[in-house]
């Protein structure tokens, strides 16, 4: 291995966006908690603050559960704050001894100044004077947005006191808005939805004009329709001076798919066998990995370029 490698990286997997079942949610933490080989879990509502109520009766046993499993827990923020309510919830959220809180909006950036905290990709970090000014408020961490390339990532990477974290599996968390799309598709408005995106567990697919699937939405959120898979890309990034990747959870065997992931870190599988592998973890999925060679996002870049 290259001395310019890390020789630990890590995995880290991202919260949980969709509007999954309480009881699903719980199963599926507790699952992650004593099968998945990953060293960081980020839990929270990021996407809507309409479903913290369903499962905040289960987070205290979500939170004991991955803590005594020796993973590190980060309590993951809303990603756009819009009343009082929001903003105390994060306020609370980041006086919360203990734990580290990963914030995905830059309010609650401010609110966690002082002390150490990471930085979610829905926080716009695309150059070196962004990321420095969030090390100074106390960032030890920033898991960059998905639009950038490698050389791009290289370079925040290089001058980065913060580890710096990569989006490399999953449905990119594209946009967040004030608006519910899921509701809206359904006749139905934001305040009296339903929680109708309970109905499409890895987000509801958006089609172009000519039935090209195109986008993905879940609630408030805009998603990549394509999962996006760095497999093969890894060990550029590590040697650029990516430190940790993650993953972001799908319906779909998520302790496979980070065994995999774990798998290629090591070496101990080739990249196209991976692959194969992911695809048959993810049944009907697409993939891709343009925005990392500098390309749209939706293509796929194969080895041979």
């Amino acid at each position: 291995m290259p001395e310019n490698i890390p020789s630990k990286p890590r995995l880290t997997l991202g919260p949980v966006l969709f509007n999954w079942r309480p009881e699903k949610l719980r199963d599926f933490y507790f699952r992650i908690a004593d099968e998945a080989d990953v060293d960081t879990v980020c839990v929270g509502e990021v996407v809507c603050s309409k479903r913290s109520p369903f499962i905040a009766p289960h987070l205290p046993e979500i939170l004991d559960r991955l803590a005594a499993s020796g993973k590190e827990v980060v309590l993951s923020t809303l990603a756009l704050v819009m009343s009082k309510r929001e903003m105390d919830q994060i306020a609370e959220l980041s006086g919360a001894d203990g734990w580290l809180v990963e914030a995905n909006d830059v309010s609650a950036a401010a609110l966690a100044a002082g002390r150490p905290f990471a930085v979610g990709p829905l926080v716009n970090v695309y150059n070196e004077g962004t990321l420095a000014h969030l090390e100074r408020l106390g960032a030890v961490r920033v898991c960059l947005p998905a639009e950038l390339s490698a050389a791009a990532i290289a370079t925040l990477a290089g001058g980065a006191a913060a580890e710096i974290e990569v989006q490399a599996f999953g449905r990119l968390p594209l946009a967040i808005s004030a608006r519910c799309y899921a509701a809206r598709a359904r006749n139905l408005a934001k305040d009296s939805c339903q929680y109708v995106c309970a109905d499409d567990p890895d987000g509801m697919v958006v089609d172009t004009l000519d039935d090209e699937p195109f986008l993905a939405v879940n609630g408030t959120q805009t998603m990549s329709y394509h999962y996006v898979s760095l497999l093969a890309e890894l060990d550029a990034l590590r040697a650029g001076g990516v430190r940790r990747f993650r993953l972001w959870p799908q319906d779909v065997d998520m302790v496979g798919v980070a065994g995999l992931f774990r798998e290629t870190l090591a070496g101990a599988v080739d990249p196209a066998a991976a692959a194969a592998r992911l695809g048959a973890l993810c049944p009907g999925a697409d993939f891709a990995n343009g925005y990392v060679h500098g390309r749209e996002g939706h293509a796929m870049v194969e080895a041979d370029g």
